[in-house]
């Protein structure tokens, strides 16, 4: 049996699949029509009926349109056919680091009675999909199995696809649930193999790489006229069979669900439990944890582990989620792999590449951190970063360092600078309030009405990549690569999208900072990217109406100098790799075999969400200094501080009371109780 079965799902995709092949067929007919009607005038004039000076107009006019005709339709099947399909990045299996993977995987293709998958490959998300790599632009084929061979003839059927599955399920699922998990996905594996369902993906899969090829026309006005009509034909193929294909790719799910029915469908119900519980951590660790340390240069080199530590974590603090760490006394999934710590490696690389677009190799700039040294090269390093910032801006702004002649080091980094800058005699003045006086020790820039300062003058600098739609998740269950019809997924968790949180925690992880979220959510991550306009519509209010939104005129003001703080840091790195010979926008994807760009975890972080997150830094660091605390690793949360022992859980309100009410009492009255002191300075990098 070749897997195509009876299913009614895959009969209905095989007769999908003969209408794509119909529209390619109607295509290939109106190329040939000025042919055949050359051929017609030719033979008319050899027998002597059509003949005359305008039949004789008429035969050349025909031919030559014939000649081009056929010139244009043979260059535009050659690219067809010859174009490199996109392919999702990923970190291949070779089957000698994984035996016992590929000994489970095709032992259930046998019980599935359909085609093994040709390898099998890691992707650094929650999803698991097949997907065709027979085309000569990404490498030889292997040689066909005996089971491929199949109808009258002896016909060869296409060569399987690969079997894509998410490096987070190896560390969390245990054996059997991933066994139960890969079952619909690897059922898919059989309508593949039909020959007229192979030649439909071809056909729909070198149409969308022929668009991708017109899309980068060269500069010459006739290589750009070419790819102009290249696309547009190609573009004209692919509505006509859209439909068709998408209903063909239905059907082969369909058909594969049914078939996957007989192998483990009692666990495959239990498993779908875990694959949602590996989705929320996989989502909480990149967004929590990795986040911050790709920001600083430093990528966590075992994510796939964090994310057991994670949801391990999350059984500790929630009674209800008590039996989520029974499961791990039994085999885990990882242990199919020979080397699960180096194949962890190269899937945490690859997710910093696809979420933050870091370069493609470790560096002196881009090293890879462990567990064990988080706190002190992230947690400590990002917390004096930014606090160290927050001090320059305070310099430009021309605030004095210290107005405390008593301090150690009045002319040191000190957190009594910060919080006498941004104090204000009285809170944020509503409609009726009288005017107030400007304080005696304020910057003009600070008591300046804000609108040179607004966060809008200055743009945010993008991070390191292109900005993308958070739903077109790379490698999400609903298939997220927009350039793979052929990529058949079995979404193995029922179809899940990111949506992580619009607002980035503070040190303590609990209380997110407040403030008008960004407009746009397809900008960049972190402090230095995206999208100007959406950053000016956040913050403009704040002059125009400073009854209605939180904040001073002080922090606004610092806030925009710390935005535009970032923003020139992002342009000298630029300059830096373009200095460098590297297009900065390309250098990290130069060796990934796609196209694709970064894909952002987080919409962009408003200019006072960047402000809290700075003074909160500042905090920190005097903590550490002054009263012993020291930097940890959350789980679930990310950076956090620890006061005797203690995660210090209480610090986020009080910030935002410094920064929107210009009310600095809550804050000191936590730092006195915690012994910390802010009148030492501190250490910065």
């Amino acid at each position: 049996m070749t897997g195509i079965g009876v299913e009614a799902g895959a009969q209905a995709a095989r007769s999908r699949a003969l209408a794509v092949l119909r529209v390619r067929g109607r295509a290939l007919a109106v190329a040939l029509l000025p042919a055949g009607a050359a051929v017609i005038l030719l033979t008319g004039a050899s027998t002597g009926r059509l003949v005359g000076p305008g039949w004789d107009a008429a035969r050349w006019v025909v031919g030559v349109l014939a000649v081009l005709v056929l010139l244009a339709a043979a260059g535009i099947a050659v690219v067809v056919a010859r174009a490199r399909p996109a392919m999702s990045p990923t970190v291949p299996v070779p089957e000698e680091s994984a035996p016992d993977l590929y000994r489970m995987v095709r032992d259930l293709a046998d019980r599935l009675n359909v085609p093994a998958p040709s390898a099998i490959a890691l992707t650094p998300d929650c999803d698991s999909w097949l997907e065709d790599r027979a085309h000569s632009a990404h490498g030889p084929p292997s040689r066909p199995a005996p089971d491929e061979i199949a109808g009258p003839g002896h016909r060869r059927t296409p060569v399987a696809p690969v079997l894509v599955i998410g490096s987070p399920f190896l560390w969390w699922m245990r054996v059997g649930e991933l066994r139960a998990v890969l079952a619909p996905v690897i059922a898919g594996t059989g309508p593949s193999a039909h020959p007229d369902i192979a030649a439909a993906r071809r056909f729909v899969r070198g149409l969308d790489a022929a668009v991708a090829v017109a899309a980068h026309g060269g500069r010459c006005p006739l290589t750009r006229g070419v790819c102009a009509a290249l696309g547009w034909v190609a573009r004209l193929l692919l509505r006509g069979c859209r439909e068709h294909a998408t209903q063909m790719e239905r059907g082969v799910a369909a058909a594969a669900a049914e078939r996957a029915q007989a192998v483990d469908y009692g666990l495959r119900i239990v498993a779908q439990e875990q694959v949602g519980l590996a989705y929320a951590g996989w989502d909480r660790l990149l967004t929590r944890v990795a986040l911050p340390a790709w920001r600083m240069g430093r990528w966590p080199s075992r994510l796939d582990a964090g994310v057991v530590a994670a949801l391990t974590e999350l059984s500790r603090r929630d009674r209800l989620a008590e039996g989520f760490a029974s499961r791990l006394g039994e085999r885990p999934a990882c242990d199919l792999l020979e080397e699960p710590g180096a194949v962890d490696e190269a899937a945490s690389l690859l997710a910093a590449r696809l979420f933050h677009g870091g370069p493609a190799d470790p560096g002196p700039d881009w090293a890879p951190v462990d567990w064990q040294a988080y706190p002190e090269e992230v947690v400590d390093r990002t917390w004096r970063t930014d606090a160290a910032r927050l001090h320059r801006v305070l310099d430009s702004l021309g605030v004095r360092p210290s107005p405390n002649p008593t301090a150690p080091d009045p002319g040191g980094p000190t957190l009594a600078r910060v919080l006498d800058h941004l104090s204000e005699p009285t809170r944020t003045k509503t409609p009726q309030d009288p005017p107030q006086e400007q304080p005696l020790h304020a910057h003009p820039l600070a008591a300046d009405d804000g609108h040179s300062a607004q966060p809008d003058a200055h743009p945010l600098a993008a991070d390191g990549g292109h900005s993308a739609q958070p739903d077109a998740h790379p490698l999400a269950a609903d298939g997220g690569h927009s350039a793979q019809p052929d990529a058949h997924r079995q979404a193995a968790d029922g179809g899940h999208s990111a949506q992580p949180d619009a607002h980035r925690q503070a040190a303590d992880g609990e209380h997110p900072a407040q403030g008008p979220p960004a407009p746009d959510d397809a900008s960049r991550t972190g402090g230095m990217g995206g999208n100007p306009d959406a950053e000016g519509e956040a913050e403009a209010p704040l002059p125009e109406a400073p009854g209605t939104e939180p904040g001073t005129e002080r922090s606004a003001a610092l806030a925009a100098g710390i935005t535009a703080e970032l923003a020139r840091e992002e342009a000298r790195a630029q300059r830096h790799a373009a200095a460098a010979g590297q297009d900065p926008e390309r250098a990290a994807w130069e060796h990934l075999d796609c196209v694709l760009p970064p894909f952002p975890l987080q919409p962009q972080r408003t200019a006072r969400e960047l402000l809290a997150d700075h003074v909160t830094a500042m905090v920190c660091c005097a903590a550490v200094d002054t009263a012993g605390a020291v930097p940890a690793l959350d789980w679930l949360d990310g950076p956090s501080l620890l006061l005797g022992g203690e995660r210090a859980a209480d610090l986020a309100p009080r910030v935002r009371s410094l920064i929107e009410e210009g009310d600095p009492g809550p804050l000191r009255h936590w730092l006195a109780a915690s012994g910390i002191r802010p009148e030492k300075p501190v250490r910065l990098v």
